[in-house]
C-alpha cells in the first residue's frame, strides 16, 4: 500500500468514526434519551455530520484522489486499492457539492423533526408536523439543486442513494409492477376466504414476543456478540462498526406479526453489516451497495425465508411452546397460512408481500411531486388518501394510519423510500440464484439449518459492502442486471397456491 493511499485511508477512517459517532447519538435518540435532550442533541449531530463532512470534502482528500487514480490506473477493477478510490470519489463528488452549512441545517432539521413527528403520530395530526415537513421538503430540493441533475430533480437523489438508477427508469419498474399486481390483488379478493389469520389477534404476551424474536434471529445467523436488540417507536437497525451492529422492534399484543417479523426484518440488515470484510471497514466501502441492495437482505429473510412454509414446520413447535394458549388447535401449516394472508392494508410495515409495493409507489409518487412542487405539504393528507383509496381500495381513517405511520419524513431523505421495492426484487433474484446453488436450501430451513443461505450471502453480497454498484453487484452474484420477473413469479406461484388460484388467472 502506498504512502498516498496510507494516508487517505487513516483521513477516511477519522470521517467514519465522526458519522459512528453521530449513529451512536440518533440510537440514542430514538431508544432512551429523554424528551429533553432534543436541542442538545440536534446541536450535537450537527457538530459531528458537519465536522465528518469537512473532513471528507478537503483540499488534501481531492488531491490525494486524482494522485491515487494515476497511481491504481492500471489495477482490476475489483482490487482492494482501486475500489477505495472509485467509491472514494463517487462520494467526494457528490458531497463536495454540498456546503457544510447545508450539511448542519439538514442534521439539525432532521433531529428536530423527530420529536415533532412522533408527537404528531402519537395524536394523529398533521398539522403539528406540517411546517417541520415543508423544512425537510425544501431542504430535499436544495439537496437536489446543489447536486444538479438533468431531468428531474428526484434523478439526483435517487442516483445518490441507488447509484445508476433514474426517476423514469424507477417509474417503469413500478409500472412492470403494477401490471402483475393489480389483477392478482383482485383474484385474492374473489378468494378472501381461503386463508385465516384471526389466531394473529388472540393475544401474545409482549415480554415473551421480544425473547422469542431475538432467538429466533439468533438461530438465523445475527451475531449477540456483536448486536442486541431494544424498543423503538420505528423498527430499525443501525452499525457502528463490525463489533457493534444494532436492532429494535416494536411489540404489540394483539397483532403477532409486528414483533417476530419486524425483528427477523431488522436482522436481516444487521447480519449484511455483520458481514462486511474486516478489510473494508472504515472507509467508504463499508455499508450497503445501496438501500434497496440493504433492504434486499431484510426482506429475503423476513418474507423468503420467515414467511415460508419449511420455516414454520421448525420454529412453530417452539412457538407454540411459548404461547400455549393463543395458539391451542393450531398447526403448523395454518399458522403459515396466516402469517401470508393477503389482504389491503393501512400500514406498510405491517402489509403483506402483494400489496407491500403499492404502498411504496404512493410514497415515490408523493415525493416525486413535492419536490418538483407540483404538490403542497398541506395537501399531502389528502392526497395520501385519495391514492389510498386508488392503489389498495380502502379509507384511511384519521392521519395517525396514514400520512403520518413513517418515521422517513421526519428526516431529509427523499430516494429512500423507492429502496424497499428495490429491495424486494433484488431479494427475490439473489434467491433465486441461491436456490439454484443450493438445491435442498428449503430441507435445510425445515432441519433449522440456515448456515448455507448466511454463507451464499456472506460471499457473494456482504463481504464486498459498497465495492460495486447494484448492478455490478446483482451482475456478479446472479448473472444480470436487476428484473422485476423473479419477484412477479414468486409472489404468483406462492399465493396461486396460498388461495387456489388457477395458474392461467395469474
Amino acid at each position: 500500500m502506498s504512502d498516498k493511499l496510507k494516508r487517505m485511508k487513516t483521513i477516511l477512517a477519522e470521517v467514519t468514526d465522526l458519522s459512528r459517532a453521530a449513529a451512536v447519538l440518533e440510537w440514542d435518540q430514538e431508544t432512551y434519551m429523554p424528551p429533553g435532550g432534543v436541542a442538545a442533541r440536534s446541536d450535537q449531530l450537527s457538530t459531528l455530520l458537519r465536522l465528518s463532512h469537512v473532513r471528507f470534502t478537503s483540499d488534501e482528500v481531492g488531491r490525494l484522489l486524482s494522485e491515487l487514480e494515476e497511481e491504481t490506473a492500471g489495477l482490476p477493477y475489483d482490487s482492494y486499492e482501486a475500489s477505495v478510490v472509485r467509491v472514494t470519489r463517487r462520494d467526494y463528488d457528490q458531497e463536495h457539492k454540498l456546503s457544510p452549512e447545508l450539511i448542519t441545517e439538514v442534521a439539525r432539521a432532521s433531529s428536530t423533526a423527530r420529536p415533532v413527528w412522533l408527537k404528531a403520530r402519537r395524536e394523529g395530526d398533521f398539522k403539528l408536523f406540517a411546517p417541520a415537513l415543508e423544512k425537510n421538503v425544501e431542504l430535499n430540493r436544495r439537496i437536489a439543486d446543489a447536486l444538479g441533475y438533468k431531468d428531474r430533480p428526484y434523478d439526483a437523489l435517487l442516483d445518490r442513494s441507488e447509484p445508476g438508477m433514474t426517476t423514469d427508469e424507477l417509474e417503469a419498474i413500478f409500472a412492470e409492477l403494477k401490471k402483475a399486481i393489480v389483477p392478482l390483488i383482485a383474484d385474492i379478493a374473489r378468494h378472501a376466504d381461503a386463508v385465516d389469520d384471526r389466531v394473529l389477534y388472540r393475544g401474545f404476551e409482549p415480554a415473551v414476543q421480544v425473547r422469542y424474536a431475538l432467538d429466533v434471529v439468533s438461530k438465523l445467523g445475527y451475531d449477540l456478540e456483536r448486536g442486541r436488540q431494544d424498543i423503538s417507536a420505528h423498527p430499525f437497525s443501525t452499525s457502528f462498526g463490525p463489533g457493534d451492529v444494532r436492532i429494535t422492534t416494536r411489540v404489540s399484543r394483539d397483532f403477532f406479526n409486528e414483533c417476530l417479523f419486524g425483528s427477523i426484518h431488522e436482522s436481516g440488515h444487521a447480519m449484511y453489516n455483520q458481514g462486511m470484510g474486516d478489510d473494508i471497514d472504515r472507509t467508504p466501502l463499508w455499508g450497503g451497495a445501496s438501500p434497496g441492495v440493504h433492504e434486499s437482505q431484510s426482506r429475503l429473510w423476513e418474507n423468503l425465508v420467515g414467511r415460508s412454509l419449511p420455516f414454520w414446520k421448525h420454529f412453530f413447535p417452539s412457538l407454540r411452546s411459548a404461547f400455549p394458549e393463543p395458539l391451542r388447535g393450531v398447526d403448523d401449516e395454518g399458522f403459515f397460512r396466516a402469517v401470508n394472508r393477503s389482504y389491503p392494508s393501512l400500514i406498510r410495515v405491517e402489509a403483506d408481500e402483494v400489496t407491500y409495493n403499492m404502498h411504496v409507489l404512493l410514497r415515490f409518487e408523493l415525493e416525486t411531486e413535492l419536490l418538483e412542487g407540483t404538490l403542497k405539504v398541506s395537501d399531502l393528507p389528502e392526497a395520501w388518501n385519495e391514492r389510498v383509496k386508488s392503489y389498495l381500495g380502502i379509507n384511511v381513517p384519521n392521519d395517525r394510519e396514514g400520512v403520518l405511520q413513517d418515521i422517513h419524513w421526519s428526516s431529509v431523505s427523499f430516494g429512500i423510500f423507492p429502496g424497499y421495492t428495490i429491495g424486494n426484487l433484488v431479494g427475490a433474484q439473489l434467491m433465486e440464484k441461491v436456490r439454484a446453488d443450493i438445491p435442498d436450501l428449503e430441507a435445510g430451513f425445515e432441519r433449522g439449518e440456515f448456515v448455507a443461505l448466511l454463507a451464499w450471502l456472506r460471499k457473494n453480497v456482504h463481504r464486498h459492502g459498497r465495492k460495486f454498484t447494484p448492478n455490478e453487484l446483482l451482475e456478479r452474484a446472479t448473472g444480470r442486471p436487476l428484473t422485476a420477473a423473479p419477484w412477479i413469479a414468486y409472489v404468483r406461484r406462492k399465493y396461486g397456491a396460498l388461495y387456489g388460484i388457477k395458474p392461467a388467472r395469474i
